[in-house]
């Protein structure tokens, strides 16, 4: 990657600046583009990070999911940096550092880097100057059905419509994909691994609204009458659509609208900054929603129980983690209403399972080994509904120290799923419930316990989080992640993970698993577990075995019996 500084470097002189700013995500923002520019400058292949090329010195800022990962991929050519420090960064001083507007928002540069350094904006991306980001992806969007979205698009566009009086505006730009597909109920293939059509849409107060993508993308959606050629406009067209619009206020998201955009819709009216509602108004599921998600977790769990099956006692051939990785999408294939994984599995074996976010592939992936653990984090994409779960998985007999982590991550995990929700009704005060045992023998993990999950969307959505600064109230409808973990560096890797959703149980709330795969028994310190942890196990199970049973075969039955037994 040496060669492609030395090119970006080249420039600096051209645009006169003293630096150049490179994000993970592309000009939507999302978490899995296609574009990958922090790649072709860093070698750097994680979800989340940011580089800084100077002259002389060059930083990637990522966190603590990638702290091993990073150093792998960039350690050489880049120095590695907590995310955590960007805030105000003072890493570098009275320097002008080249941004193109299309990639970052005011507020991120306003936290990051305007305190100490001066941002100049560049209209060409100097790293496409390097090697070509485009692409050609005219797949046409397509619509879902009001008995899969459980609600219509006039009632979508009305609580939209209801925010806009409320807040006094006239108009608000939806920038984020997954919030758009939510609104119009349309889905797209624009991003590995998640449904997202690559689209804007300005909505109004009387709910008219125009989306703003390409023309032939929209084909399907014209054809069907989801949307009017009269309500479409190309992004070229933007500032020219923006001038003809009537009115004073106009409401954009600071997280996701772009300074290019910004500084377009300043220019005829006065913009309002303040979350887009839609964020929190997706995180809530209906009851379609929700029963859909739990037929995608019956299949996804069936899937999973085989492999887990399938690896500990019929697999008698030495294989790989890609072998392993393989497999499991095999599984998963067997089901028609499956489409492709929510996102690149995990699959770590040894020393690679402490590396959070580890991509196994042929060059650099090893044999599993029968005295390693497995750590195994996937998920699938189904009509309709997403999934993720995690799985240590074990060969033989561990010793007493790692059963005994994993019994105190499999503590915090049942503490997480029996909160009182009454009581601890924030990710900020469930994430202490998480980290709980660990911390009482000072060990503890360099990521959230839990993060959003989005209806045949996203993997990661927000606002919902369990973790140590998320402050959002835990609300019925919502899915999110419960996920501890502990990883000893070129050691071992341990992760347990379900997805749970909230549920009124009378007149409180509660959370129930969606995730239906059983957890790895072998690894367990009994004599650890308190009595109320036992009978959770043992009814987790039951749940689980009444639930995908008839889908399995004779000894995956026993099997399957035999953790109902145990505890």
């Amino acid at each position: 990657m040496t060669k492609n500084i030395q090119i970006l470097r080249r420039n600096f002189k051209k645009y006169n600046i003293d630096g150049y700013i490179i994000p993970r995500n592309d000009d939507y923002f999302t978490e899995y583009s296609q574009k990958n520019r922090l790649k072709t400058i860093s070698s750097f292949t994680g979800s989340a990070g940011l580089a800084v090329i100077l002259k002389k010195k060059n930083y990637l800022f990522t966190d603590g999911r990638y702290t091993i990962q990073s150093q792998i991929e960039s350690g050489k050519n880049f120095k590695i940096v907590n995310y955590e420090k960007i805030i105000n960064c003072n890493l570098f001083k009275n320097l002008t550092l080249g941004i193109d507007p299309k990639l970052f928002t005011y507020s991120q540069i306003k936290r990051f880097f305007l305190k100490y350094n001066k941002i100049k904006f560049i209209k060409k991306n100097l790293i496409d100057e390097i090697e070509n980001q485009y692409t050609n992806n005219n797949k046409k969007f397509f619509s879902l059905h009001k008995n899969v979205t459980g609600e219509s698009i006039d009632s979508k566009l009305t609580k939209i419509s209801s925010y806009l009086k409320k807040n006094k505006s006239d108009h608000i730009l939806i920038t984020a994909p997954e919030n758009v597909a939510w609104i119009l109920n349309i889905r797209g293939t624009d991003v590995p691994n998640s449904p997202l059509p690559n689209c804007r849409l300005i909505i109004s107060k009387t709910k008219k609204f125009f989306l703003i993508s390409k023309i032939e993308k929209c084909k399907k959606l014209f054809d069907k009458k989801i949307i009017n050629k009269k309500s479409f406009f190309d992004t070229s067209e933007f500032k020219k659509k923006i001038e003809n619009l009537k009115g004073k206020n106009f409401i954009i998201d600071e997280k996701s609208c772009s300074i290019f955009f910004e500084e377009i819709i300043k220019s005829k009216f006065r913009v309002i900054k303040k979350d887009d509602p839609t964020y929190l108004l997706k995180s809530i599921k209906n009851q379609t929603e929700i029963n859909n998600m739990k037929k995608a977790h019956i299949m996804d769990g069936v899937a999973l129980t085989k492999f887990i099956y399938w690896i500990k006692y019929l697999n008698k051939k030495k294989i790989n983690e890609v072998n392993a990785q393989d497999k499991l999408e095999k599984f998963r294939k067997l089901n028609k209403n499956f489409l492709y994984p929510s996102f690149d599995t995990i699959a770590g074996s040894g020393k690679n399972g402490a590396i959070i976010h580890y991509r196994a592939n042929k060059k650099n992936c090893q044999i599993i080994k029968k005295n390693d653990i497995f750590l195994c984090d996937s998920g699938g994409q189904y009509k309709y509904g997403t999934t993720d779960v995690t799985r240590t998985i074990c060969f033989s007999t561990q010793s007493q120290n790692i059963k005994n982590i994993f019994t105190k991550v499999l503590k915090g995990h049942i503490a997480v799923a029996t909160t009182n929700l009454k009581k601890d009704n924030i990710g900020k005060k469930i994430d202490k419930r998480a980290r709980k045992f660990l911390n009482q023998s000072n060990l503890d993990y360099a990521h959230g316990t839990g993060h959003g999950v989005g209806y045949f969307l996203n993997v990661h959505e927000g606002p919902q989080a369990i973790s140590k600064n998320n402050q959002v109230k835990i609300r019925e409808g919502m899915i999110l992640s419960n996920e501890p973990g502990y990883y000893k560096k070129n050691k071992f890797g341990i992760r347990i993970e379900n997805l749970i959703y909230v549920k009124k149980n009378g007149k409180k709330i509660e959370f129930e698993n969606l995730t239906l795969v059983p957890i790895e028994k072998d690894l367990i310190n009994f004599n650890l577990l308190t009595k109320r942890e036992k009978n959770y196990l043992f009814l987790y199970h039951l749940n689980l075995y009444t639930k995908i049973s008839k889908y399995l075969n004779l000894n995956e039955k026993k099997w399957l019996i035999s953790f109902i037994k145990h505890f």
